[in-house]
Protein backbone atom coordinates (compact mmCIF):
# COMPACT_ATOMS: atom_id res chain seq x y z
CA UNK A 1 0.00 0.00 0.00
CA UNK A 2 1.42 3.59 -0.99
CA UNK A 3 2.60 5.71 1.64
CA UNK A 4 3.37 9.46 1.36
CA UNK A 5 6.86 10.38 1.74
CA UNK A 6 8.87 11.68 4.72
CA UNK A 7 9.23 15.12 2.49
CA UNK A 8 5.40 15.46 1.41
CA UNK A 9 5.04 15.51 5.27
CA UNK A 10 7.39 17.59 6.45
CA UNK A 11 6.43 20.36 3.53
CA UNK A 12 2.96 20.02 4.70
CA UNK A 13 3.68 20.73 7.95
CA UNK A 14 5.89 23.74 7.54
CA UNK A 15 2.52 24.78 4.80
CA UNK A 16 0.12 24.44 8.27
CA UNK A 17 2.77 26.52 10.17
CA UNK A 18 2.74 29.66 7.93
CA UNK A 19 -0.56 29.88 6.26
CA UNK A 20 -1.76 32.20 9.17
CA UNK A 21 0.91 34.51 8.15
CA UNK A 22 1.05 33.72 5.00
CA UNK A 23 -2.73 34.04 4.54
CA UNK A 24 -3.39 38.19 4.51
CA UNK A 25 -6.15 38.23 2.32
CA UNK A 26 -10.13 37.75 3.66
CA UNK A 27 -10.37 34.91 1.30
CA UNK A 28 -7.18 33.18 2.66
CA UNK A 29 -7.72 33.65 6.26
CA UNK A 30 -11.51 32.27 6.25
CA UNK A 31 -9.94 29.16 4.54
CA UNK A 32 -7.21 28.68 7.01
CA UNK A 33 -10.50 29.24 10.15
CA UNK A 34 -12.39 26.88 8.06
CA UNK A 35 -9.89 23.73 7.67
CA UNK A 36 -8.43 24.59 11.13
CA UNK A 37 -11.96 23.73 12.74
CA UNK A 38 -13.10 21.12 10.35
CA UNK A 39 -11.74 18.06 11.86
CA UNK A 40 -13.62 18.75 15.12
CA UNK A 41 -16.86 19.72 13.59
CA UNK A 42 -16.65 16.12 11.24
CA UNK A 43 -15.46 14.36 14.03
CA UNK A 44 -18.54 15.82 16.29
CA UNK A 45 -20.91 14.90 13.25
CA UNK A 46 -19.26 11.40 13.27
CA UNK A 47 -19.75 10.32 16.40
CA UNK A 48 -23.93 11.89 16.90
CA UNK A 49 -24.96 10.77 13.08
CA UNK A 50 -22.73 8.29 11.83
CA UNK A 51 -24.16 5.36 11.10
CA UNK A 52 -21.69 2.56 10.65
CA UNK A 53 -24.76 0.21 9.45
CA UNK A 54 -24.56 2.06 6.06
CA UNK A 55 -21.66 2.70 3.61
CA UNK A 56 -20.35 6.02 3.78
CA UNK A 57 -19.42 7.95 0.61
CA UNK A 58 -17.15 11.01 0.91
CA UNK A 59 -17.11 13.28 -1.60
CA UNK A 60 -14.37 16.25 -2.44
CA UNK A 61 -13.48 18.95 -4.32
CA UNK A 62 -11.74 21.88 -4.19
CA UNK A 63 -13.86 25.04 -5.28
CA UNK A 64 -17.34 25.45 -7.03
CA UNK A 65 -16.48 24.33 -10.51
CA UNK A 66 -15.22 21.14 -9.08
CA UNK A 67 -17.95 20.91 -7.12
CA UNK A 68 -20.22 21.15 -9.54
CA UNK A 69 -18.86 18.27 -11.58
CA UNK A 70 -18.99 16.06 -8.52
CA UNK A 71 -22.32 17.00 -7.41
CA UNK A 72 -23.66 15.69 -10.83
CA UNK A 73 -21.65 12.65 -10.21
CA UNK A 74 -23.07 12.53 -6.97
CA UNK A 75 -26.87 12.93 -7.53
CA UNK A 76 -26.64 10.31 -10.04
CA UNK A 77 -24.69 8.04 -7.47
CA UNK A 78 -27.61 8.76 -4.71
CA UNK A 79 -30.02 6.86 -7.27
CA UNK A 80 -28.04 3.90 -7.22
CA UNK A 81 -27.14 3.88 -3.59
CA UNK A 82 -30.13 5.45 -1.74
CA UNK A 83 -28.68 3.95 1.36
CA UNK A 84 -25.43 5.73 1.71
CA UNK A 85 -24.66 8.30 3.76
CA UNK A 86 -22.92 11.06 2.47
CA UNK A 87 -20.39 13.71 2.77
CA UNK A 88 -18.93 16.80 1.53
CA UNK A 89 -15.96 18.61 1.35
CA UNK A 90 -14.29 21.54 -0.08
CA UNK A 91 -11.05 23.46 0.15
CA UNK A 92 -12.03 26.97 -1.19
CA UNK A 93 -13.89 29.66 0.41
CA UNK A 94 -16.10 30.55 -2.71
CA UNK A 95 -17.49 27.01 -2.35
CA UNK A 96 -18.92 27.49 1.17
CA UNK A 97 -22.70 28.56 -0.55
CA UNK A 98 -22.19 25.30 -2.77
CA UNK A 99 -21.48 23.07 0.27
CA UNK A 100 -24.20 24.69 2.24
CA UNK A 101 -27.05 23.20 -0.54
CA UNK A 102 -25.16 20.31 -1.44
CA UNK A 103 -27.93 16.78 -0.99
CA UNK A 104 -25.52 15.29 1.50
CA UNK A 105 -25.32 14.24 5.06
CA UNK A 106 -22.64 16.23 6.13
CA UNK A 107 -20.42 19.28 4.55
CA UNK A 108 -17.44 20.92 5.96
CA UNK A 109 -14.53 21.82 4.41
CA UNK A 110 -11.04 19.39 3.81
CA UNK A 111 -8.77 20.08 7.28
CA UNK A 112 -5.00 19.77 6.36
CA UNK A 113 -3.13 17.07 4.62
CA UNK A 114 -1.60 16.13 8.13
CA UNK A 115 -1.35 12.94 9.67
CA UNK A 116 -2.05 14.06 13.20
CA UNK A 117 -5.68 15.16 11.90
CA UNK A 118 -6.42 12.84 9.03
CA UNK A 119 -5.53 9.61 11.00
CA UNK A 120 -8.29 10.12 13.43
CA UNK A 121 -10.49 11.75 11.47
CA UNK A 122 -10.78 8.75 9.31
CA UNK A 123 -10.90 6.45 12.32
CA UNK A 124 -13.94 8.27 13.25
CA UNK A 125 -15.46 8.62 9.87
CA UNK A 126 -14.71 4.87 8.74
CA UNK A 127 -15.57 5.47 5.06
CA UNK A 128 -16.46 3.17 2.60
CA UNK A 129 -15.99 5.25 -0.56
CA UNK A 130 -14.00 8.21 -1.18
CA UNK A 131 -14.06 10.23 -4.40
CA UNK A 132 -11.65 13.17 -5.33
CA UNK A 133 -13.25 15.67 -8.07
CA UNK A 134 -10.88 16.89 -11.03
CA UNK A 135 -7.51 16.71 -9.59
CA UNK A 136 -7.23 17.77 -6.22
CA UNK A 137 -6.25 14.60 -5.12
CA UNK A 138 -4.46 14.88 -1.14
CA UNK A 139 -2.14 11.59 -0.78
CA UNK A 140 -2.06 11.40 3.23
CA UNK A 141 -5.87 10.94 2.88
CA UNK A 142 -6.03 9.49 0.08
CA UNK A 143 -3.12 6.59 1.14
CA UNK A 144 -4.55 6.30 4.76
CA UNK A 145 -8.15 5.96 3.54
CA UNK A 146 -6.96 2.93 1.03
CA UNK A 147 -5.08 1.40 4.05
CA UNK A 148 -8.02 1.70 6.30
CA UNK A 149 -10.00 -0.24 3.42
CA UNK A 150 -11.70 2.29 1.50
CA UNK A 151 -11.90 2.63 -2.17
CA UNK A 152 -10.20 5.44 -3.24
CA UNK A 153 -11.59 7.20 -7.13
CA UNK A 154 -11.34 9.83 -9.08
CA UNK A 155 -14.39 11.65 -10.93
CA UNK A 156 -13.89 14.48 -13.98
CA UNK A 157 -10.21 13.82 -13.81
CA UNK A 158 -8.71 16.09 -15.67
CA UNK A 159 -4.89 17.37 -16.30
CA UNK A 160 -3.90 20.25 -17.99
CA UNK A 161 -0.69 19.66 -20.33
CA UNK A 162 0.89 22.86 -17.99
CA UNK A 163 -0.24 21.45 -14.82
CA UNK A 164 2.38 21.98 -12.24
CA UNK A 165 1.57 18.51 -10.71
CA UNK A 166 3.04 17.09 -13.75
CA UNK A 167 6.10 18.20 -13.32
CA UNK A 168 9.00 17.80 -10.65
CA UNK A 169 9.10 17.68 -7.42
CA UNK A 170 5.15 17.72 -7.06
CA UNK A 171 4.71 14.65 -9.55
CA UNK A 172 7.13 12.50 -7.29
CA UNK A 173 5.88 13.94 -3.60
CA UNK A 174 2.01 13.61 -4.87
CA UNK A 175 2.56 10.12 -6.45
CA UNK A 176 1.53 8.45 -3.54
CA UNK A 177 -1.97 9.60 -3.96
CA UNK A 178 -2.76 8.86 -7.05
CA UNK A 179 -1.51 5.64 -6.61
CA UNK A 180 -3.82 4.81 -4.22
CA UNK A 181 -6.81 5.30 -6.79
CA UNK A 182 -8.75 2.20 -7.33
CA UNK A 183 -10.62 3.45 -10.41
CA UNK A 184 -10.86 6.94 -12.14
CA UNK A 185 -12.95 8.42 -14.54
CA UNK A 186 -11.03 10.61 -16.93
CA UNK A 187 -12.98 13.28 -19.34
CA UNK A 188 -10.63 12.23 -22.12
CA UNK A 189 -7.86 9.94 -23.70
CA UNK A 190 -5.07 12.68 -22.96
CA UNK A 191 -6.25 13.46 -19.81
CA UNK A 192 -6.27 9.90 -19.00
CA UNK A 193 -2.90 9.80 -20.08
CA UNK A 194 -1.28 12.56 -18.16
CA UNK A 195 -3.27 10.78 -15.12
CA UNK A 196 -0.96 7.76 -15.39
CA UNK A 197 1.77 9.77 -15.78
CA UNK A 198 0.63 10.92 -12.27
CA UNK A 199 0.96 7.50 -10.90
CA UNK A 200 -3.11 5.99 -11.44
CA UNK A 201 -2.45 2.89 -12.92
CA UNK A 202 -3.40 2.36 -16.23
CA UNK A 203 -6.09 -0.37 -16.37
CA UNK A 204 -7.79 1.90 -14.02
CA UNK A 205 -8.36 4.51 -15.44
CA UNK A 206 -11.63 4.71 -17.97
CA UNK A 207 -12.58 7.81 -20.20
CA UNK A 208 -16.09 8.79 -19.16
CA UNK A 209 -16.22 12.18 -20.56
CA UNK A 210 -16.99 15.24 -18.76
CA UNK A 211 -19.96 15.65 -15.56
CA UNK A 212 -19.45 19.41 -16.31
CA UNK A 213 -21.58 18.91 -19.38
CA UNK A 214 -24.53 17.08 -17.25
CA UNK A 215 -24.22 19.96 -14.75
CA UNK A 216 -24.35 22.69 -16.90
CA UNK A 217 -27.59 21.31 -18.76
CA UNK A 218 -29.22 20.93 -15.55
CA UNK A 219 -28.45 24.35 -14.27
CA UNK A 220 -30.16 25.59 -17.44
CA UNK A 221 -33.42 23.54 -16.95
CA UNK A 222 -33.85 24.81 -13.69
CA UNK A 223 -33.83 28.43 -14.86
CA UNK A 224 -37.76 29.40 -13.67
CA UNK A 225 -39.62 30.63 -16.70
CA UNK A 226 -41.45 33.42 -14.27
CA UNK A 227 -37.55 34.69 -13.77
CA UNK A 228 -38.03 38.59 -14.40
CA UNK A 229 -34.10 38.98 -15.42
CA UNK A 230 -35.51 38.16 -18.87
CA UNK A 231 -36.59 42.09 -19.47
CA UNK A 232 -33.22 43.19 -19.23
CA UNK A 233 -32.30 41.82 -22.71
CA UNK A 234 -33.36 42.13 -25.80
CA UNK A 235 -31.97 41.83 -29.22
CA UNK A 236 -28.37 42.52 -29.73
CA UNK A 237 -27.61 41.71 -26.25
CA UNK A 238 -23.91 40.67 -25.60
CA UNK A 239 -23.84 38.82 -22.14
CA UNK A 240 -19.94 39.04 -20.82
CA UNK A 241 -19.86 36.97 -17.88
CA UNK A 242 -17.18 36.67 -15.29
CA UNK A 243 -14.69 39.22 -16.23
CA UNK A 244 -11.86 40.66 -14.98
CA UNK A 245 -10.42 44.42 -15.69
CA UNK A 246 -8.30 43.33 -19.20
CA UNK A 247 -11.19 41.72 -20.11
CA UNK A 248 -13.55 44.74 -19.56
CA UNK A 249 -10.92 46.94 -21.27
CA UNK A 250 -11.68 45.10 -24.59
CA UNK A 251 -15.13 43.89 -23.97
CA UNK A 252 -16.26 48.43 -23.60
CA UNK A 253 -14.03 49.42 -26.31
CA UNK A 254 -15.64 47.05 -28.66
CA UNK A 255 -19.34 48.49 -27.43
CA UNK A 256 -18.31 51.99 -28.04
CA UNK A 257 -17.95 50.71 -31.80
CA UNK A 258 -20.89 48.88 -32.12
CA UNK A 259 -22.98 51.44 -30.49
CA UNK A 260 -21.54 53.71 -33.35
CA UNK A 261 -23.83 52.08 -36.23
CA UNK A 262 -26.28 50.24 -34.01
CA UNK A 263 -27.43 51.93 -31.06
CA UNK A 264 -29.98 49.42 -30.38
CA UNK A 265 -27.24 46.79 -29.21
CA UNK A 266 -27.07 45.98 -25.36
CA UNK A 267 -24.23 45.27 -22.71
CA UNK A 268 -24.79 43.47 -19.74
CA UNK A 269 -21.01 43.25 -17.94
CA UNK A 270 -20.72 40.67 -15.02
CA UNK A 271 -17.50 41.15 -13.52
CA UNK A 272 -16.05 38.21 -11.53
CA UNK A 273 -15.87 40.13 -8.36
CA UNK A 274 -18.07 42.68 -8.23
CA UNK A 275 -16.44 44.62 -5.58
CA UNK A 276 -17.10 48.35 -4.98
CA UNK A 277 -13.77 49.52 -6.47
CA UNK A 278 -14.08 47.09 -9.30
CA UNK A 279 -17.53 48.42 -10.37
CA UNK A 280 -16.60 51.99 -9.61
CA UNK A 281 -13.74 51.51 -12.44
CA UNK A 282 -16.06 50.36 -14.75
CA UNK A 283 -18.33 53.12 -14.52
CA UNK A 284 -15.12 55.57 -15.01
CA UNK A 285 -13.95 53.82 -18.05
CA UNK A 286 -17.42 53.88 -19.70
CA UNK A 287 -17.57 57.54 -18.76
CA UNK A 288 -14.16 57.93 -20.58
CA UNK A 289 -15.52 56.42 -23.61
CA UNK A 290 -18.61 58.12 -23.89
CA UNK A 291 -20.78 55.18 -22.87
CA UNK A 292 -24.16 55.64 -21.45
CA UNK A 293 -23.88 55.54 -17.96
CA UNK A 294 -23.93 51.94 -16.53
CA UNK A 295 -27.26 51.09 -14.14
CA UNK A 296 -26.40 48.11 -11.50
CA UNK A 297 -29.06 45.33 -11.37
CA UNK A 298 -30.00 46.14 -8.24
CA UNK A 299 -31.03 49.20 -9.70
CA UNK A 300 -32.24 48.10 -13.09
CA UNK A 301 -36.15 47.81 -13.69
CA UNK A 302 -36.10 47.38 -17.30
CA UNK A 303 -33.73 46.83 -20.00
CA UNK A 304 -31.20 49.65 -20.34
CA UNK A 305 -27.75 49.94 -22.87
CA UNK A 306 -25.40 48.95 -19.99
CA UNK A 307 -25.96 47.00 -17.27
CA UNK A 308 -23.22 46.06 -14.80
CA UNK A 309 -24.56 43.17 -12.46
CA UNK A 310 -23.26 44.11 -8.81
CA UNK A 311 -23.55 40.71 -7.36
CA UNK A 312 -22.89 36.81 -7.52
CA UNK A 313 -25.38 34.17 -8.38
CA UNK A 314 -27.67 35.37 -11.41
CA UNK A 315 -25.02 34.83 -14.73
CA UNK A 316 -26.67 31.32 -15.57
CA UNK A 317 -30.40 32.88 -15.59
CA UNK A 318 -28.51 36.10 -17.12
CA UNK A 319 -26.68 34.37 -20.28
CA UNK A 320 -30.04 33.20 -21.10
CA UNK A 321 -31.77 36.65 -21.73
CA UNK A 322 -28.81 37.63 -24.30
CA UNK A 323 -28.09 36.50 -27.70
CA UNK A 324 -24.33 36.48 -28.09
CA UNK A 325 -21.96 36.17 -24.85
CA UNK A 326 -18.41 37.15 -23.98
CA UNK A 327 -16.36 34.55 -20.77
CA UNK A 328 -13.71 36.27 -18.73
CA UNK A 329 -10.24 34.90 -18.31
CA UNK A 330 -8.66 35.16 -21.07
CA UNK A 331 -6.47 37.74 -20.64
CA UNK A 332 -4.89 36.95 -17.70
CA UNK A 333 -3.49 34.05 -15.50
CA UNK A 334 -6.62 33.09 -13.39
CA UNK A 335 -7.40 31.17 -16.42
CA UNK A 336 -10.62 31.43 -18.94
CA UNK A 337 -13.86 31.06 -17.09
CA UNK A 338 -17.01 28.37 -17.72
CA UNK A 339 -17.97 28.45 -21.51
CA UNK A 340 -20.38 26.11 -21.31
CA UNK A 341 -23.08 27.92 -19.31
CA UNK A 342 -23.63 30.85 -22.66
CA UNK A 343 -23.36 27.23 -24.91
CA UNK A 344 -26.09 25.67 -23.20
CA UNK A 345 -28.51 28.36 -23.77
CA UNK A 346 -27.54 28.59 -27.51
CA UNK A 347 -25.34 31.63 -27.43
CA UNK A 348 -22.14 31.75 -29.49
CA UNK A 349 -19.46 32.81 -27.26
CA UNK A 350 -16.39 35.04 -27.60
CA UNK A 351 -13.38 35.07 -25.16
CA UNK A 352 -9.72 36.13 -24.73
CA UNK A 353 -6.82 34.23 -26.47
CA UNK A 354 -5.64 32.63 -23.77
CA UNK A 355 -7.99 29.57 -24.46
CA UNK A 356 -5.99 26.74 -24.55
CA UNK A 357 -5.72 25.10 -21.62
CA UNK A 358 -9.74 24.89 -21.62
CA UNK A 359 -11.01 21.44 -23.45
CA UNK A 360 -14.41 23.05 -23.50
CA UNK A 361 -13.19 26.15 -25.53
CA UNK A 362 -11.48 24.20 -28.04
CA UNK A 363 -14.55 21.90 -28.38
CA UNK A 364 -16.79 25.20 -29.43
CA UNK A 365 -14.39 26.42 -31.56
CA UNK A 366 -13.91 23.18 -33.48
CA UNK A 367 -17.75 23.72 -33.81
CA UNK A 368 -17.80 26.90 -35.28
CA UNK A 369 -19.75 28.03 -32.15
CA UNK A 370 -16.81 30.53 -31.25
CA UNK A 371 -14.11 33.50 -31.69
CA UNK A 372 -10.73 33.44 -30.04
CA UNK A 373 -9.44 37.19 -29.85
CA UNK A 374 -6.13 38.34 -30.37
CA UNK A 375 -3.92 39.39 -27.91
CA UNK A 376 -3.43 43.02 -28.52
CA UNK A 377 -6.74 44.82 -26.99
CA UNK A 378 -7.44 47.36 -29.87
CA UNK A 379 -7.01 44.41 -32.17
CA UNK A 380 -9.07 42.33 -30.18
CA UNK A 381 -11.82 44.77 -30.00
CA UNK A 382 -12.24 45.50 -33.26
CA UNK A 383 -13.01 41.95 -33.74
CA UNK A 384 -15.03 41.81 -30.99
CA UNK A 385 -17.06 44.63 -32.71
CA UNK A 386 -16.96 43.24 -35.89
CA UNK A 387 -18.58 39.39 -34.38
CA UNK A 388 -21.03 41.26 -32.25
CA UNK A 389 -22.21 43.60 -35.49
CA UNK A 390 -22.35 40.48 -37.57
CA UNK A 391 -24.80 38.82 -34.80
CA UNK A 392 -26.89 42.05 -34.94
CA UNK A 393 -27.03 42.19 -38.71
CA UNK A 394 -27.43 38.23 -39.89
CA UNK A 395 -29.15 36.47 -36.92
CA UNK A 396 -29.75 33.38 -38.73
CA UNK A 397 -25.85 32.93 -38.68
CA UNK A 398 -25.69 33.66 -34.67
CA UNK A 399 -28.71 31.02 -34.42
CA UNK A 400 -27.09 29.09 -36.57
CA UNK A 401 -23.58 29.51 -34.52
CA UNK A 402 -25.91 29.29 -31.13
CA UNK A 403 -27.25 26.11 -32.17
CA UNK A 404 -23.96 24.61 -32.32
CA UNK A 405 -22.60 25.51 -29.54
CA UNK A 406 -25.85 23.80 -27.81
CA UNK A 407 -25.19 20.72 -29.95
CA UNK A 408 -21.41 20.38 -28.26
CA UNK A 409 -23.30 20.48 -24.55
CA UNK A 410 -25.51 18.06 -25.32
CA UNK A 411 -23.55 15.68 -26.71
CA UNK A 412 -21.33 15.70 -24.03
CA UNK A 413 -24.19 14.81 -21.72
CA UNK A 414 -24.44 11.22 -19.66
CA UNK A 415 -21.10 11.36 -18.02
CA UNK A 416 -22.25 11.79 -14.74
CA UNK A 417 -24.27 9.14 -14.99
CA UNK A 418 -21.07 6.85 -16.06
CA UNK A 419 -18.99 8.42 -14.21
CA UNK A 420 -21.92 7.26 -11.07
CA UNK A 421 -21.90 3.52 -12.22
CA UNK A 422 -18.25 3.51 -12.30
CA UNK A 423 -18.53 4.50 -8.42
CA UNK A 424 -21.41 2.36 -7.81
CA UNK A 425 -19.01 -0.52 -9.12
CA UNK A 426 -16.33 -0.25 -6.27
CA UNK A 427 -19.05 -0.34 -3.68
CA UNK A 428 -20.70 -2.94 -5.18
CA UNK A 429 -17.67 -4.98 -5.16
CA UNK A 430 -16.79 -4.74 -1.63
CA UNK A 431 -17.52 -7.40 1.23
CA UNK A 432 -19.83 -6.30 3.39
CA UNK A 433 -18.27 -5.41 6.55
CA UNK A 434 -21.38 -3.87 8.17
CA UNK A 435 -25.23 -5.55 8.18
CA UNK A 436 -27.48 -2.68 6.55
CA UNK A 437 -29.60 -1.14 9.21
CA UNK A 438 -31.91 0.58 6.27
CA UNK A 439 -32.48 3.45 3.89
CA UNK A 440 -31.21 6.41 3.80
Amino acid sequence: MPRTSIAYRALLRLGVLLAPALGRSAKAAAGHRGRTGAADRLTAWARLARDRGRPLIWFHAASVGEGLQAESVLLELQQLHPEGQYLYTHFSPSAETLARRMPVDAADYLPYDVPAVIAPLLAELSPDLLVFAKLDLWPELATRAAAAGASVALVAGTVAPGSGRLRWPARALLRSGYEAVAAAGAIAEEDGARLARLGVARERIRVLGDPRFDSVAAKVRAVPPDNRLPRLGGPGTLVAGSTWPADEGVILRAFAEVRGGAPEARLILVPHEPTEPHLQAIERAAAGLDLPAPVRLSEATAAVPLLVVDRVGVLARLYGVGELAYVGGGYGRAGLHSVLEPAAWGLPVSFGPRWRQSRDAGLLLRAGAALALPEKPAAAAARLAEWWREGLAASAQGSAAGRRAREVVTSGAGAARRSAELLARLISSRPLRRSPTGAR
